[in-house]
């Protein structure tokens, strides 16, 4: 039973470390590629919106405060803020 309990908690744990916690951004959009999902900040950060985000909104010059994280190289946006 003990070496059950164990072999399940190391499971658990290793699932634990592959989760990854996302990071935030802000900056005003330098370049917008809406059929790409992407845009870029003014200091050259280049983000793509997650599917199920809308592009609305996303215009150079706006600022933006967004969540995202590191998937495949790249950074996803999961959730933004977007302001004139």
């Amino acid at each position: 039973m003990k070496k059950v309990m164990g072999l399940a908690l190391a499971v658990l744990l290793g699932l634990g470390v592959g989760i990854a916690a996302a990071e935030e951004i802000s900056g005003k959009i330098q370049k917008v590629d809406a059929s790409e999902r992407t845009f870029v900040l003014e200091d050259g950060t280049q983000l793509r919106l997650a599917e199920g985000l809308p592009t609305e909104g996303l215009k150079e010059g706006a600022s933006v405060k967004a969540s995202y994280e590191e998937r495949d190289g790249q950074k996803v946006v999961t959730g933004i803020q977007i302001s004139e």
